[in-house]
């Protein structure tokens, strides 16, 4: 009888009775697909990709809509909040249920989630269960890019996969970039609903591309749905979800609502916090048995510091990108509109980091210079940002945030690759979900702290530049809404826009410092070759007949790029091994993704690397 600690994968002849290989006969690997298959499942990818980015940013123009419906301003924060909770959850998971699931069901599943919550959010009746429509969005939301990361590094060999996966990162930025405006148009076109419903069709064309393409073979798929079910981290999920929680309710009790520290509402809440922190890091060392922090990677030196760095770079990303529009709101006092197309200049010049990073990447075979010398791009941004004021020319307001988003844009893709060309293949998929946790974590952090220090400073400014009978109630006003700020006489308006010009200014300062601290955080890590094959398992030397497997999964050829046809594909693999174009050995034991050898490769499931937190019997 099978326990939950029992792995599952197996090694079988080809021709077992009654296994998965059997199942697996006649069908292609990710690297041995046709051309016109990658493509199909390259767009269904990137469609999901653009619509989880896209729903990312676009209630921050439709706030004030879905608030004068419901009349639930002091909800409304909640909106975005709830999705990146969701991302925050739930992104981690998919790595583990792409190890386990199989990539398509991974990311039909998040395509579903998203679809389901969009449509939640375009019905709903009321405020709170549009909460958690968007909720149920982050769910996919969070998926997506993970699984969408993923199957692109699947099909193609680590020097093309940086080319390849920036292409999908373009319609991450772009979906960031152009989600608010565009969602502000449509609002004002047909209202705030249809700014949700619109995304549905192409929901349904990502899941009809990918249900009908992504067919290849990736060993690692669970024995039984039940068995699938029982690896799940149900412990880490559960307690990342309480202690993110409770610390977003801690910081706006403490600083939105500025309730002093021995408030019981405060305590609590931090109190919460606390306990349900340690807590997941004992589940995730202790008990998980498919743990959704990988302590194996969390040991290694270079995992761990590309993590970190992927928090600080995300948390400044995300303070900036929520708070940079309101700066021109508030103290240009443009329109909402006009204020969220400052954001748009960022958004494509990271689309452009994203490409640069990848081409760069395939060109020269290598990733520390270009992230060393671009990525002090954001630190030089965020001064400018820093010292912007109501005289600045139009040229520095519209451009000074240019720098910013390419740097990161240059950054973020870099330490990606870094990341697997420093874990086994083996563990591409629980790698990919591990940096993307501590990513999801600083954006979730990034809002929630960036708006805790906002509101904590706006009420300081505000009280020591508006005095009298009237102070509190005025103050009230200008803290809620910062529509209010235009209406206001010029006395007080002068005072309001001067107060939030240093609230803001203490934010960008604080995004500063968060995208430096990345920067002295990235020094250390090494460049590694990637014509080089990634990394093995402890030395073992495989037999002589497993050698044709890992020169074909790893030697295919440094010159593949998304672009190729299937006929280049041939042509490059047969001048590099001398030997005409096969199909892989299935007759070969393969590990998790791709077909090494299981001398040659790490299996997640071994007890030496520590790939679960439990040892088995």
């Amino acid at each position: 009888m099978s326990s939950e600690r029992d792995p599952l994968l197996t090694i079988a002849p080809r021709h077992g009775a009654n296994t998965d290989e059997s199942e697996d006969e006649g069908k292609l690997g990710p690297l041995e697909i046709s051309h016109s298959s990658r493509w199909a499942i390259l767009a269904g990818i990137w469609i999901a990709t653009f619509l989880g980015s896209v729903n990312t940013t676009l209630v921050t123009t439709l706030m004030p809509s879905i608030s004068s419906e419901f009349n639930k301003s002091h909800q409304v924060s909640w909106l975005g909040t709830a999705y990146l909770l969701a991302i925050c959850t739930f992104t981690p998971i998919y790595g583990r249920l792409c190890h386990v699931m199989g990539r398509r069901a991974a990311h039909q599943s998040a395509v579903l989630f998203g679809a389901l919550g969009t449509l939640a959010c375009g019905l709903s009746p009321s405020m709170n269960l549009l909460i958690v429509a968007r909720f149920v969005s982050g769910i996919g939301g969070g998926g997506i890019l993970t699984t969408s990361t993923i199957i692109t590094s699947d099909m193609f060999i680590l020097r093309s996969r940086g080319l390849a996966q920036s292409i999908g990162s373009v319609f991450m930025a772009l979906g960031i970039g152009i989600g608010g405006p565009l969602a502000g148009f449509i609002s004002d076109a047909y209202g705030w609903r249809a700014a949700f419903l619109i995304n549905m069709p192409l929901f349904f064309i990502s899941f009809i591309l990918t249900g009908y393409n992504l067919s290849y073979v990736t060993p690692g798929k669970g024995k039984t749905p039940g068995e699938v079910l029982r690896r799940i981290d149900y412990g880490g999920m559960i307690t990342t979800l309480v202690w993110v929680f409770a610390t977003l309710l801690f910081l706006s009790y403490r600083y939105n609502e500025r309730l002093p520290w021995d408030d019981s509402r405060v305590i609590s809440t931090l109190g919460v916090t606390i306990l349900f922190f340690l807590l997941f890091i004992i589940v995730e060392l202790k008990f998980a048995i498919e743990p959704v922090l990988a302590p194996f990677l969390l040991k290694q030196k270079i995992p761990a510091l590309i993590g970190v760095s992927n928090f600080l770079v995300s948390f400044c990303n995300f303070s900036v990108m929520y708070f940079f529009p309101v700066w021109f709101q508030t103290v240009m006092l443009t329109s909402a509109f006009i204020a969220g197309l400052h954001v748009l200049p960022s958004s494509t010049a990271m689309a452009i980091g994203f490409l640069f990073a990848g081409w760069s990447m395939h060109k020269t075979g290598k990733y520390k210079f270009i992230n060393l010398t671009f990525g002090i791009l954001p630190s030089m941004a965020a001064v400018l940002i820093v010292t912007m004021n109501e005289d600045s020319s139009p040229a520095r307001l519209w451009l000074s945030i240019i720098p910013f988003g390419f740097g990161n844009g240059v950054v973020l893709q870099t330490m990606h690759i870094a990341l697997l060309a420093h874990i086994p293949q083996s563990a591409m998929a629980v790698g990919t979900g591990f940096g993307q946790l501590f990513r999801s974590v600083g954006q979730v952090g990034g809002v929630a702290v960036s708006s805790a220090v906002f509101q904590s400073v706006l009420d300081s400014e505000l009280r020591n530049r508006i005095r009298g009978p009237d102070a509190n109630e005025i103050i009230k006003r200008i803290r809620e809404s910062t529509g209010v700020v235009v209406s206001l006489p010029p006395d007080l308006q002068r005072a309001a826009r001067d107060s939030y010009d240093g609230a803001l200014r203490a934010v960008f300062i604080m995004a500063m410092c968060s995208t430096l601290m990345a920067y002295i955080v990235r020094l250390p890590i090494p460049d590694r070759s990637l014509d080089e094959p990634e990394p093995a398992d402890p030395p073992q030397q495989p037999a002589q007949a497993d050698v044709g497997n890992i020169v074909n999964s790893v030697v295919t050829s440094p010159l593949d790029t998304p672009f190729d046809s299937d006929d280049d594909h041939r042509k490059k693999r047969t001048h590099m091994l001398g030997t005409r174009h096969r199909k892989p050995d299935l007759t070969q034991p393969r590990s998790l993704s791709g077909y090494e050898p299981v001398d040659g490769s790490m299996d997640l499931e071994e007890d030496t690397i520590e790939g679960t937190a439990q040892s088995r019997a």
